[in-house]
Protein backbone atom coordinates (compact mmCIF):
# COMPACT_ATOMS: atom_id res chain seq x y z
CA UNK A 1 0.00 0.00 0.00
CA UNK A 2 1.71 3.67 -0.72
CA UNK A 3 1.92 6.22 1.35
CA UNK A 4 -0.64 8.03 0.09
CA UNK A 5 -2.96 5.56 0.37
CA UNK A 6 -2.44 5.02 3.97
CA UNK A 7 -3.07 8.82 4.54
CA UNK A 8 -6.01 8.62 3.28
CA UNK A 9 -7.51 6.13 4.89
CA UNK A 10 -6.21 7.60 8.38
CA UNK A 11 -8.59 10.90 7.34
CA UNK A 12 -11.10 8.59 6.15
CA UNK A 13 -10.65 7.65 9.86
CA UNK A 14 -10.62 10.68 12.25
CA UNK A 15 -13.50 11.99 9.82
CA UNK A 16 -15.50 9.23 11.34
CA UNK A 17 -17.49 8.77 14.37
CA UNK A 18 -14.67 8.90 17.53
CA UNK A 19 -15.25 5.69 19.67
CA UNK A 20 -17.10 5.97 22.70
CA UNK A 21 -14.35 5.81 25.42
CA UNK A 22 -15.67 2.34 26.80
CA UNK A 23 -15.09 1.06 23.10
CA UNK A 24 -11.44 2.43 22.79
CA UNK A 25 -10.30 0.79 26.16
CA UNK A 26 -11.95 -2.41 25.10
CA UNK A 27 -9.11 -1.98 22.18
CA UNK A 28 -6.11 -1.22 24.62
CA UNK A 29 -6.87 -3.84 26.34
CA UNK A 30 -7.52 -6.21 23.44
CA UNK A 31 -4.25 -4.86 22.16
CA UNK A 32 -2.27 -5.36 24.79
CA UNK A 33 -3.71 -9.20 24.76
CA UNK A 34 -2.61 -9.49 21.27
CA UNK A 35 1.37 -8.53 22.09
CA UNK A 36 1.18 -11.16 24.65
CA UNK A 37 -0.19 -13.78 22.33
CA UNK A 38 2.08 -12.68 19.55
CA UNK A 39 5.04 -12.57 21.50
CA UNK A 40 6.93 -15.53 19.72
CA UNK A 41 5.87 -13.91 16.05
CA UNK A 42 7.03 -10.03 17.40
CA UNK A 43 10.32 -11.71 18.65
CA UNK A 44 11.02 -13.51 16.02
CA UNK A 45 10.69 -10.69 13.56
CA UNK A 46 12.70 -8.67 16.25
CA UNK A 47 15.97 -11.16 15.81
CA UNK A 48 15.72 -10.62 11.61
CA UNK A 49 16.21 -6.85 12.29
CA UNK A 50 18.83 -7.46 15.14
CA UNK A 51 20.98 -9.98 12.64
CA UNK A 52 20.41 -7.60 9.27
CA UNK A 53 21.51 -4.62 12.21
CA UNK A 54 24.57 -5.81 13.98
CA UNK A 55 27.55 -4.59 11.64
CA UNK A 56 25.98 -1.01 11.76
CA UNK A 57 24.49 -0.31 14.97
CA UNK A 58 26.84 0.16 18.26
CA UNK A 59 26.28 -1.99 21.16
CA UNK A 60 24.17 0.22 23.46
CA UNK A 61 21.92 1.50 20.18
CA UNK A 62 21.20 -2.57 19.40
CA UNK A 63 19.93 -2.67 23.25
CA UNK A 64 17.12 -0.24 22.31
CA UNK A 65 16.62 -2.07 18.87
CA UNK A 66 16.49 -5.39 20.61
CA UNK A 67 13.13 -7.24 22.44
CA UNK A 68 12.81 -9.35 24.37
CA UNK A 69 9.84 -11.31 26.35
CA UNK A 70 9.91 -9.06 29.75
CA UNK A 71 10.32 -6.08 26.92
CA UNK A 72 7.05 -6.86 25.25
CA UNK A 73 5.32 -7.47 28.72
CA UNK A 74 6.57 -3.92 29.68
CA UNK A 75 4.91 -3.14 26.32
CA UNK A 76 1.68 -4.81 26.76
CA UNK A 77 1.14 -2.76 30.56
CA UNK A 78 1.70 0.65 29.23
CA UNK A 79 -0.70 -0.50 26.41
CA UNK A 80 -3.09 -0.88 29.84
CA UNK A 81 -1.87 1.55 32.04
CA UNK A 82 -3.31 4.01 28.90
CA UNK A 83 -6.87 2.17 28.91
CA UNK A 84 -6.74 3.40 33.05
CA UNK A 85 -6.04 6.82 32.54
CA UNK A 86 -9.06 9.54 32.54
CA UNK A 87 -10.36 9.92 28.96
CA UNK A 88 -9.09 13.11 27.77
CA UNK A 89 -12.05 13.94 24.78
CA UNK A 90 -15.11 16.04 25.93
CA UNK A 91 -13.91 17.40 28.62
CA UNK A 92 -15.18 21.35 29.21
CA UNK A 93 -11.52 23.07 29.67
CA UNK A 94 -13.15 27.23 29.89
CA UNK A 95 -16.95 28.08 30.47
CA UNK A 96 -18.32 31.38 30.72
CA UNK A 97 -21.62 32.83 29.60
CA UNK A 98 -21.91 36.08 28.03
CA UNK A 99 -23.97 39.14 28.99
CA UNK A 100 -25.96 38.56 26.25
CA UNK A 101 -26.71 34.78 27.27
CA UNK A 102 -24.59 32.87 25.02
CA UNK A 103 -22.82 30.15 26.72
CA UNK A 104 -18.94 29.75 25.45
CA UNK A 105 -17.32 26.43 26.03
CA UNK A 106 -13.99 25.29 24.87
CA UNK A 107 -14.03 21.33 24.89
CA UNK A 108 -10.85 18.75 24.08
CA UNK A 109 -11.04 17.39 21.12
CA UNK A 110 -8.98 14.92 19.00
CA UNK A 111 -6.39 16.09 16.63
CA UNK A 112 -7.47 14.02 13.74
CA UNK A 113 -4.80 12.08 12.10
CA UNK A 114 -1.50 12.03 14.17
CA UNK A 115 2.20 10.50 11.88
CA UNK A 116 5.45 9.53 14.04
CA UNK A 117 8.61 8.94 12.22
CA UNK A 118 10.56 7.52 14.42
CA UNK A 119 13.95 5.50 14.44
CA UNK A 120 15.12 2.00 16.23
CA UNK A 121 12.92 1.41 18.83
CA UNK A 122 10.26 -0.77 18.25
CA UNK A 123 8.48 0.00 21.74
CA UNK A 124 7.38 3.44 20.63
CA UNK A 125 5.22 1.79 18.13
CA UNK A 126 3.17 0.69 20.62
CA UNK A 127 3.30 3.91 22.90
CA UNK A 128 2.13 5.98 19.64
CA UNK A 129 -0.45 4.15 18.44
CA UNK A 130 -2.20 3.08 22.19
CA UNK A 131 -1.88 7.42 22.84
CA UNK A 132 -3.55 8.13 19.85
CA UNK A 133 -6.25 5.71 20.08
CA UNK A 134 -7.14 6.60 23.53
CA UNK A 135 -7.02 10.42 22.40
CA UNK A 136 -9.55 9.73 19.78
CA UNK A 137 -7.44 10.28 16.75
CA UNK A 138 -6.04 7.78 13.52
CA UNK A 139 -2.06 7.29 13.59
CA UNK A 140 0.70 6.13 11.24
CA UNK A 141 3.38 5.14 12.04
CA UNK A 142 6.96 5.19 10.25
CA UNK A 143 9.39 3.01 11.71
CA UNK A 144 13.40 3.30 11.00
CA UNK A 145 14.48 0.30 8.66
CA UNK A 146 16.55 -0.66 11.02
CA UNK A 147 13.56 -2.15 13.29
CA UNK A 148 10.69 -2.50 10.55
CA UNK A 149 10.14 -6.52 10.60
CA UNK A 150 9.76 -5.34 14.66
CA UNK A 151 7.32 -2.60 13.97
CA UNK A 152 5.44 -4.65 11.26
CA UNK A 153 4.90 -6.78 14.16
CA UNK A 154 3.34 -5.08 16.56
CA UNK A 155 1.49 -2.92 14.44
CA UNK A 156 -0.18 -6.72 13.03
CA UNK A 157 -0.61 -8.04 16.49
CA UNK A 158 -2.73 -4.55 17.19
CA UNK A 159 -4.38 -4.40 14.58
CA UNK A 160 -5.83 -7.86 15.54
CA UNK A 161 -6.99 -6.22 19.20
CA UNK A 162 -8.54 -3.55 17.41
CA UNK A 163 -10.67 -5.72 14.92
CA UNK A 164 -11.54 -8.19 17.71
CA UNK A 165 -12.70 -4.79 19.66
CA UNK A 166 -15.35 -3.86 16.55
CA UNK A 167 -13.08 -1.07 15.52
CA UNK A 168 -11.09 -0.37 12.30
CA UNK A 169 -7.63 -1.68 11.50
CA UNK A 170 -7.14 1.60 9.25
CA UNK A 171 -6.85 3.16 12.86
CA UNK A 172 -3.01 1.93 13.53
CA UNK A 173 -1.23 2.05 9.80
CA UNK A 174 2.80 1.22 9.57
CA UNK A 175 4.22 3.35 6.58
CA UNK A 176 5.12 0.01 3.97
CA UNK A 177 7.77 2.03 1.79
CA UNK A 178 10.96 1.64 3.49
CA UNK A 179 12.83 4.35 1.79
CA UNK A 180 13.38 8.21 2.63
CA UNK A 181 10.50 9.53 0.22
CA UNK A 182 7.90 7.97 2.07
CA UNK A 183 9.16 9.84 5.42
CA UNK A 184 8.73 13.04 3.25
CA UNK A 185 5.44 12.45 1.86
CA UNK A 186 4.37 12.40 5.43
CA UNK A 187 5.97 15.32 5.77
CA UNK A 188 4.26 17.24 2.93
CA UNK A 189 1.02 15.67 3.72
CA UNK A 190 -0.80 18.83 4.18
CA UNK A 191 -4.92 17.94 4.02
CA UNK A 192 -4.39 14.39 5.81
CA UNK A 193 -1.49 14.81 8.72
CA UNK A 194 -2.89 17.25 11.61
CA UNK A 195 0.19 16.35 13.64
CA UNK A 196 3.97 15.09 12.73
CA UNK A 197 6.02 13.97 15.42
CA UNK A 198 9.75 13.22 15.02
CA UNK A 199 11.25 10.87 17.57
CA UNK A 200 14.96 10.24 17.05
CA UNK A 201 18.08 11.51 16.84
CA UNK A 202 19.06 14.94 16.50
CA UNK A 203 19.93 14.41 12.27
CA UNK A 204 15.91 13.21 12.11
CA UNK A 205 14.69 15.81 14.49
CA UNK A 206 16.27 18.85 12.28
CA UNK A 207 15.30 17.04 9.02
CA UNK A 208 11.67 16.52 9.85
CA UNK A 209 11.34 20.66 11.62
CA UNK A 210 12.89 22.25 8.77
CA UNK A 211 11.24 19.93 5.68
CA UNK A 212 7.62 19.31 7.12
CA UNK A 213 4.91 21.51 5.60
CA UNK A 214 2.52 20.30 8.28
CA UNK A 215 2.17 21.14 12.00
CA UNK A 216 5.60 19.84 13.59
CA UNK A 217 6.54 19.05 16.90
CA UNK A 218 10.34 19.41 17.74
CA UNK A 219 10.88 16.53 20.32
CA UNK A 220 13.57 15.27 22.29
CA UNK A 221 17.69 15.42 21.10
CA UNK A 222 18.65 15.29 24.94
CA UNK A 223 22.07 17.10 25.91
CA UNK A 224 20.98 16.71 29.50
CA UNK A 225 23.25 18.20 32.52
CA UNK A 226 23.91 17.54 36.21
CA UNK A 227 25.71 20.39 37.77
CA UNK A 228 27.08 19.38 41.22
CA UNK A 229 26.74 22.46 43.52
CA UNK A 230 29.42 23.72 46.12
CA UNK A 231 27.55 22.19 49.20
CA UNK A 232 25.98 19.07 47.68
CA UNK A 233 25.75 16.01 49.15
CA UNK A 234 28.60 14.20 47.68
CA UNK A 235 27.36 10.18 47.95
CA UNK A 236 23.86 11.64 46.74
CA UNK A 237 25.71 13.53 43.96
CA UNK A 238 27.92 10.24 42.79
CA UNK A 239 24.28 8.00 43.16
CA UNK A 240 22.39 10.46 41.05
CA UNK A 241 25.43 10.84 37.81
CA UNK A 242 25.74 7.08 38.01
CA UNK A 243 22.35 6.34 37.32
CA UNK A 244 21.60 9.65 34.48
CA UNK A 245 24.35 8.42 32.73
CA UNK A 246 24.34 4.22 32.93
CA UNK A 247 21.35 3.35 33.89
CA UNK A 248 20.43 3.35 30.08
CA UNK A 249 22.79 5.57 27.99
CA UNK A 250 21.59 5.45 24.69
CA UNK A 251 17.90 7.04 25.92
CA UNK A 252 17.36 10.70 25.43
CA UNK A 253 16.77 11.62 29.16
CA UNK A 254 20.64 10.25 30.09
CA UNK A 255 23.12 12.41 31.27
CA UNK A 256 25.68 13.82 29.03
CA UNK A 257 27.30 16.56 30.46
CA UNK A 258 28.62 16.50 34.17
CA UNK A 259 29.20 20.32 35.62
CA UNK A 260 31.21 20.65 38.86
CA UNK A 261 32.12 23.42 41.04
CA UNK A 262 35.44 24.37 41.31
CA UNK A 263 35.12 23.98 45.14
CA UNK A 264 34.61 20.63 44.85
CA UNK A 265 37.02 19.19 42.63
CA UNK A 266 39.46 17.74 44.48
CA UNK A 267 37.02 16.05 46.99
CA UNK A 268 34.86 14.56 44.69
CA UNK A 269 36.16 13.84 40.89
CA UNK A 270 38.72 10.90 42.19
CA UNK A 271 35.20 9.26 43.67
CA UNK A 272 34.04 10.08 40.78
CA UNK A 273 36.37 8.67 38.51
CA UNK A 274 36.56 5.13 40.85
CA UNK A 275 32.35 4.90 40.62
CA UNK A 276 32.57 5.13 36.75
CA UNK A 277 35.07 3.51 35.60
CA UNK A 278 35.60 0.54 37.74
CA UNK A 279 32.71 -0.79 36.23
CA UNK A 280 32.05 -4.00 33.93
CA UNK A 281 30.82 -1.24 31.51
CA UNK A 282 33.41 1.51 32.13
CA UNK A 283 32.42 5.09 31.61
CA UNK A 284 34.57 7.28 29.56
CA UNK A 285 35.68 11.00 31.15
CA UNK A 286 36.24 13.60 28.91
CA UNK A 287 37.64 16.39 31.20
CA UNK A 288 38.16 20.12 30.47
CA UNK A 289 41.47 21.33 31.97
CA UNK A 290 40.83 21.88 35.42
CA UNK A 291 39.47 18.73 35.80
CA UNK A 292 42.64 16.48 34.07
CA UNK A 293 44.73 18.27 36.24
CA UNK A 294 43.05 15.93 39.32
CA UNK A 295 42.35 13.20 37.44
CA UNK A 296 42.85 11.14 34.40
CA UNK A 297 40.73 10.97 31.55
CA UNK A 298 40.09 11.94 28.01
CA UNK A 299 40.98 15.76 27.16
CA UNK A 300 37.51 17.23 26.34
CA UNK A 301 37.28 19.46 23.12
CA UNK A 302 34.84 22.23 22.64
CA UNK A 303 32.31 20.14 21.06
CA UNK A 304 32.19 17.40 23.66
CA UNK A 305 29.91 20.40 25.96
CA UNK A 306 27.65 20.09 22.52
CA UNK A 307 27.50 16.59 21.86
CA UNK A 308 24.40 14.13 22.65
CA UNK A 309 26.84 11.16 22.84
CA UNK A 310 24.41 8.79 23.63
CA UNK A 311 26.77 6.00 24.65
CA UNK A 312 29.11 5.61 27.93
CA UNK A 313 30.73 9.02 27.74
CA UNK A 314 30.63 11.84 29.50
CA UNK A 315 31.75 15.66 29.55
CA UNK A 316 33.38 17.13 32.96
CA UNK A 317 33.51 21.10 33.02
CA UNK A 318 34.20 22.84 35.99
CA UNK A 319 32.47 26.30 36.75
CA UNK A 320 32.87 28.69 39.26
CA UNK A 321 29.65 29.30 40.49
CA UNK A 322 25.80 28.59 40.23
CA UNK A 323 25.83 31.40 38.07
CA UNK A 324 28.02 30.15 35.58
CA UNK A 325 26.46 26.64 35.36
CA UNK A 326 22.87 27.99 34.41
CA UNK A 327 24.41 30.15 31.74
CA UNK A 328 26.47 27.09 30.24
CA UNK A 329 23.23 25.05 30.06
CA UNK A 330 20.86 27.28 29.03
CA UNK A 331 23.72 28.18 26.02
CA UNK A 332 24.80 24.87 25.34
CA UNK A 333 21.94 22.18 26.34
CA UNK A 334 19.30 21.34 24.48
CA UNK A 335 16.11 22.51 26.38
CA UNK A 336 15.28 18.68 27.56
CA UNK A 337 16.36 18.10 31.05
CA UNK A 338 18.94 19.39 33.29
CA UNK A 339 19.61 19.03 37.06
CA UNK A 340 21.34 20.45 39.93
CA UNK A 341 22.62 18.53 43.33
CA UNK A 342 22.25 21.33 46.16
CA UNK A 343 21.64 21.59 49.81
CA UNK A 344 21.14 25.22 49.38
CA UNK A 345 17.24 25.93 48.78
CA UNK A 346 18.22 28.76 47.62
CA UNK A 347 20.36 28.21 44.92
CA UNK A 348 17.35 25.16 44.07
CA UNK A 349 15.14 27.97 43.43
CA UNK A 350 17.59 30.42 41.63
CA UNK A 351 18.16 27.07 38.73
CA UNK A 352 14.32 25.92 38.70
CA UNK A 353 14.15 29.60 37.90
CA UNK A 354 16.01 30.54 35.98
CA UNK A 355 17.21 27.47 33.71
CA UNK A 356 15.07 27.17 30.50
CA UNK A 357 14.42 23.17 29.67
CA UNK A 358 11.20 20.98 29.77
CA UNK A 359 12.21 19.17 32.78
CA UNK A 360 14.29 20.81 35.99
CA UNK A 361 15.59 18.41 39.09
CA UNK A 362 16.22 19.17 42.25
CA UNK A 363 18.49 16.47 43.70
CA UNK A 364 17.07 13.84 41.48
CA UNK A 365 18.41 11.93 37.98
CA UNK A 366 17.61 12.87 34.41
CA UNK A 367 16.54 9.72 33.90
CA UNK A 368 12.78 10.59 35.24
CA UNK A 369 12.02 12.46 32.36
CA UNK A 370 9.55 9.69 30.66
CA UNK A 371 5.79 9.61 30.43
CA UNK A 372 5.42 6.58 32.09
CA UNK A 373 7.42 7.53 35.35
CA UNK A 374 5.28 11.02 34.95
CA UNK A 375 1.53 8.99 35.37
CA UNK A 376 1.07 9.54 31.52
CA UNK A 377 1.08 5.44 31.17
CA UNK A 378 3.23 6.07 28.34
CA UNK A 379 4.49 9.05 25.98
CA UNK A 380 4.25 9.98 22.26
CA UNK A 381 7.85 11.69 22.78
CA UNK A 382 9.60 14.48 25.13
CA UNK A 383 8.91 18.22 23.51
CA UNK A 384 11.64 20.54 23.68
CA UNK A 385 9.84 23.09 22.10
CA UNK A 386 7.44 25.84 23.48
CA UNK A 387 4.03 26.30 21.77
CA UNK A 388 1.77 23.33 22.23
CA UNK A 389 3.40 20.85 23.90
CA UNK A 390 6.71 21.00 26.45
CA UNK A 391 7.96 17.25 27.92
CA UNK A 392 6.70 14.54 28.24
CA UNK A 393 3.30 14.28 26.09
CA UNK A 394 0.69 12.38 27.07
CA UNK A 395 -3.10 12.11 26.27
CA UNK A 396 -3.72 16.15 26.91
CA UNK A 397 -1.16 17.12 24.79
CA UNK A 398 -2.25 14.84 21.85
CA UNK A 399 -5.94 16.95 21.75
CA UNK A 400 -6.99 19.75 20.65
CA UNK A 401 -9.68 21.82 21.89
CA UNK A 402 -12.95 23.75 19.68
CA UNK A 403 -15.01 26.21 21.24
CA UNK A 404 -18.79 25.00 21.33
CA UNK A 405 -21.14 28.24 21.97
CA UNK A 406 -25.23 27.76 23.14
CA UNK A 407 -27.40 29.68 22.62
CA UNK A 408 -31.24 30.70 22.48
CA UNK A 409 -31.92 32.54 19.16
CA UNK A 410 -28.89 35.32 19.50
CA UNK A 411 -27.82 37.55 16.67
CA UNK A 412 -24.95 40.11 16.57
Amino acid sequence: MTTLEIMKRAKAEAHSAVPDEQKRNDALEQMADALIEHTDEILAANRKDCEASKDSLSSVMMDRLQLSKERIEGMAKGVRDVAKLPDPLGRVLHSRTLPNGLEVQRISVPMGVIAIIYESRPNVTSDAAALALKAGSAVILRSGRNAWESANAIVTAMQEGLVKAGLSKNRIQLVEDRSRESAKELMHGNGFIDLLIPRGGAGLIKATVEEATVPCIETGTGICHVYVDEDADEEMALNIIENAKTSRPSVCNAEEVLLVHRSKLASFLPKLKTRLTNRSQPVELRLDEACAQVIEGTPASEADFDTEFLDYILAVKALDCLEEAIHHINTHGTHHSDAIITASAEHAKQFTDLIDSACVYVNASTRFTDGGEFGLGCEMGISTQKLHARGPMGLEELCTSKYVILGNGQIR
